[in-house]
């Protein structure tokens, strides 16, 4: 039975993609363990890792190099992809006060931290892995051991450290948020029901969602005004896309002419259609949408590549066919048509016309779901290459004795956040399908915590029981709850935020999937979702350059 010692034991290849294997599985199965709806989710991998190590299962060091370098790269990669489309757009309108609000506890926990190392004595390459742990953060702990080995003279045991901390800071990372928020609610007596009504009420812009109402003209005063006037009445952008008169529905024009008595299918967020209605008349009986005729709707998918870039009048295909875009689709977020918009391949475009027209714009974008689909696989290695070229460029700042670089983390993310926003370069498309990202960004974060648990297990359960382990969880409950109290507390009393926008506010803030599920589940409804994804890519950014920096600044 040598060769099953040697498979269980060993130093071969095939014992460590058996054993990185294993602790996935089991990694996997812990995090989908839940209690009261809320569990570890993927970090349920790392305290799979530290069981195994801490029973004396090892990775060779060439396969955990390897395993974990390429792992990481990997996920923040396909992050960079994800977030990177909706980067700029997150800052804008309401966003901007939102980010602001999430960069202030993420500065704080970085304060924080800072405090507890230079006042406490806690080490700081266990106090970057608190603080990424407080803050459920998996990026920002790669990011900080992409640092430390970046230093001269690094041992393997100080790059243990990190890890155990996040291992120690992490439960109540999670469940720090949730009490924050039921913390928030009881000062403020909040009727989670009137909230979410108030919301409602208040949604307006890009935060709005985007509804079709079919609309009576009354007002004499509207008669004989071009379509495209109508959003300059409101403020607002609005797409009227069919015009019913005298018992005959057509495609409506930007140059089209209302009338008194006809009755408009009008697409725009839900507080600008009821301004709308206020000044042209009222709501009709009739729902242009579903009255038979030759008027058709169909959503068509942007793939083909040589429309890639244009903006809409670039395009002889629409000028030429009596079509109307109504809305569009990026990235699960709708918006209204404007004159800045550009083709992105993946967009998906709601257009209205007859059958024929219908069929030639399907022609003339692609509209091929099989493209859309399949992964293009050079962009992938291509940018991959170009972040850790990126990342290995050495950056001299005064004052710091050594380079700085941006590394296997910064590098792959920032270069996958320009690309995700050009989208495009001749033949390559960076476009990446939400399965095939999904999948590449789980298997990256499993092979890395897998290493990480792996290779700090022979030493957490000493560290928690015999060492200071208790008092690095104690600091870690400080690193979660103060940052994210204040700002809630701030955003309440000051900024009068609706609660269930601090909900997601919070939990985007420390990119924590189960707290916006726990939000989400006494919400019922997406403003903690809205919330949650307008602070996301800036707080993911910031929390991975804050890890980095508090080891490059501030390591003894």
């Amino acid at each position: 039975m040598s060769w099953l010692n040697e498979l269980l034991w060993g130093e071969s290849i095939a014992h460590s993609v058996l054993l990185i294997t294993i602790v996935a599985l089991v990694g996997v199965f812990i995090g989908n363990i839940k209690f009261k709806g809320v569990g570890l989710g993927i970090a349920g991998v790392l305290f799979s890792g530290l069981l195994f190590g801490h029973f004396g299962f090892k990775l060779s060091s060439h396969v955990f190099e390897f395993a974990r370098e390429f792992g990481l790269i990997l996920f923040v990669y396909t992050i960079g992809i994800q977030v990177g489309p909706g980067f700029v757009e997150s800052l804008k309108r309401q966003g901007l006060s939102l980010n602001l609000l999430a960069m202030s506890i993420v500065l704080l926990g970085a304060t924080i931290t800072l405090a507890i190392v230079y006042i406490v004595g806690i080490d700081m390459k266990v106090a970057v892995g608190m603080f990424a742990g407080a803050t459920t953060n998996t990026p920002a702990l790669a990011a900080a051991q992409q640092a430390l080995k970046g230093i001269p003279n690094i041992t393997d045991e100080a790059l243990k450290l990190p890890g155990l901390g996040y291992a120690v800071a992490y439960p109540f990372g999670v469940i720090g948020i949730i009490i924050t928020m039921w913390i928030i609610k009881f000062i403020f007596r909040i009727d989670i029901k009137k909230e979410g009504e108030k919301f409602a009420k208040l949604s307006h812009g890009t935060a709005g969602k985007i509804e079709s109402k079919s609309l009576v003209i009354e007002n004499p005063n509207i008669d004989g005004v071009e379509v495209a006037k109508l959003s300059e009445l409101v403020g607002s952008n609005v797409v009227v896309s069919r015009i019913y008169r005298d018992a005959k529905l057509f495609v409506a024009q930007p140059t089209s002419k209302i009338s008194k008595g006809d009755v408009i299918l009008a697409v725009a967020p839900a507080e600008v259609l009821e301004r709308l209605k206020i000044i042209i008349g009222r709501a009709a009986e009739i729902d242009l949408k579903k009255l038979p005729g030759p008027v058709l709707s169909k959503r068509i998918i942007v793939t083909k590549k040589s429309v890639l870039g244009k903006t809409i009048d670039e395009l002889s295909l629409f000028s030429d066919l009596d079509i109307v875009i109504s809305r569009i689709t990026r990235s699960e977020v709708e918006f209204l048509p404007n004159p800045d918009y550009r083709f992105q391949f993946g967009d998906v475009i709601n257009v209205v016309g007859e059958d024929k027209d219908i069929q030639k714009v399907s022609q003339g974008l692609g509209d091929s779901p099989k493209e859309l689909n399949h992964p293009q696989v050079a962009p992938l290695f291509l940018g991959i290459a170009l972040g850790v070229f990126v990342g290995s460029i050495p950056i001299y700042i005064p004052g710091i004795p050594a380079a700085v670089k941006l590394g296997l983390a910064g590098g792959p993310l920032l270069v996958a956040i320009i690309l995700s926003r050009i989208n495009r370069i001749g033949p390559l498309i960076w476009h990446m399908p939400a399965s095939a990202n999904f999948i590449l960004r789980e298997l990256g974060i499993i092979l890395f915590l897998s290493c990480v648990g792996l290779k700090s297990g022979d030493q957490f359960v000493a560290t928690l029981v015999y060492g200071h382990g208790l008092q690095w969880m104690a600091w870690s409950a400080v690193i979660t709850l103060i940052p994210i109290i204040l700002v809630g507390l701030f955003a309440r009393l000051v900024m009068k935020v609706n609660f269930l926008s601090i909900c997601g506010l919070l939990a985007g803030s420390m990119t924590d999937p189960p707290a916006l599920a726990f939000a989400n589940s006494i919400a019922n409804g997406d403003a903690p979702s809205v919330a949650y994804a307008t602070v996301y890519p800036m707080t993911m950014v910031l929390r991975i350059l804050s890890a980095q920096l508090l080891v490059l600044l501030f390591l003894k």
